[in-house]
């Protein structure tokens, strides 16, 4: 069977093509548009397909897959907000992600995001490229001996702790159920107010659900300490973008450093360079010398794709012999 796989970027290719084929049995054609409701006849003909987070799986998507004959959803990454799961399981389909991969590439992205706004690398690095060496506007601040608050402490979150406690950081936690090994680094769990409040750097690490949709919105925006640094790598819909621009346009925060974006899909791994971009929140965001704007990139490491694209193609080998892992999120395990 050859599995029909959107979104692959460039250094995912080789890595996905020689997975497959170490199979024997399976190929998979690799193209780097995503899946939405424009590209999703191309799926006509495949059992299975692979989907990437920024790809549009809603009600009519799914419906053209299945109408094609697509049956199975091997989506590459842990988070699904992207997938109508109540329909995909209405039609029939089977959707599959992969449930763990390296915590270590995005917590250490996230704390490169941290260094980068409070040391001033961007600003550093352009200037000495026009050999403009003074260190006017470059000063930080030492990590040692602040405070860290970390917004959900699963594997990523208890990752990212351990890094800040071994800066000698103080830790604040929140989330709905406290990770012992982060109390063993000294975490106190308080509530998110308070840990806005008293954190010099703030690192979100929930996944996108309803109840977490601009869980920094302007509220907490403003309860957060006027020089403190923000950092998301998780997902974009956990900031309230506008809310945000409209904070740093008032001078607050020593800086933000953004992997993700809530309205990223059509613009988040592709080249528009050439093309006007008419999302103003965004354009006016990367304007910012306090804030640093990457493309999706902190679980980009050899490590975690090689175990994102192995995890795949257990998807799939699982979906053939009609076996069920952990990763499957439809249909929906049985209620007990």
């Amino acid at each position: 069977m050859e599995i029909l796989a959107f979104g692959v970027q460039a250094d995912e290719k080789p890595l996905l093509e020689e997975a497959f084929r170490a199979e024997g049995h399976h190929g998979v054609r690799c193209l780097d548009v995503f899946l939405n409701q424009d590209t999703a006849p191309i799926a006509a003909g495949y059992e299975a397909v692979s989907t990437s987070v920024n790809c549009e799986l809603g009600g009519p998507v799914l419906q053209t897959l299945t109408t094609g004959g697509t049956q199975l959803v091997a989506q590459r990454s842990t988070g699904f907000n992207n997938i109508d799961l109540q329909v995909a399981e209405r039609l029939g389909m089977t959707v599959a992600r992969v449930s763990y991969y390296s915590p270590y590439s995005v917590a250490e992205f996230a704390w490169t995001l941290a260094m980068a706004v409070n040391r001033r690398i961007v600003r550093a690095s352009n200037r000495t490229r026009d050999f403009d060496f003074r260190l006017d506007g470059l000063m930080g601040r030492d990590m040692h001996g602040r405070t860290a608050g970390i917004l959900g402490t699963g594997k990523i979150g208890e990752a990212f702790t351990r890094i800040a406690h071994g800066f000698g950081m103080d830790l604040l936690g929140w989330d709905a159920v406290e990770n012992p090994a982060c109390v063993e680094l000294g975490m106190r769990y308080v509530s998110k107010e308070r840990l806005l409040a008293e954190s010099d750097l703030v690192s979100l690490h929930v996944p996108l659900l309803p109840e977490t949709q601009h869980l920094i919105d302007a509220a907490a925006l403003r309860t957060m300490k006027d020089d403190a640094v923000l950092v998301n790598s998780s997902r974009g819909g956990l900031i309230d973008s506008r809310a945000l621009v409209a904070e740093l346009r008032a001078g607050r925060f020593t800086g933000v450093g953004l992997d993700v974006y809530e309205a990223e899909a059509g613009l988040f791994f592709l080249d528009k360079s050439l093309e006007v971009v008419d999302d103003d929140t965004l354009a006016r965001l990367v304007t910012f010398p306090n804030v640093v704007v990457t493309s999706h990139q902190a679980y980009y490491t050899v490590d975690a794709v090689g175990q994102i694209i192995a995890a795949t193609v257990d998807n799939v080998l699982d979906y053939l012999a009609g076996r069920r892992s952990e990763n499957v999120l439809a249909p929906a395990p049985a209620r007990t």
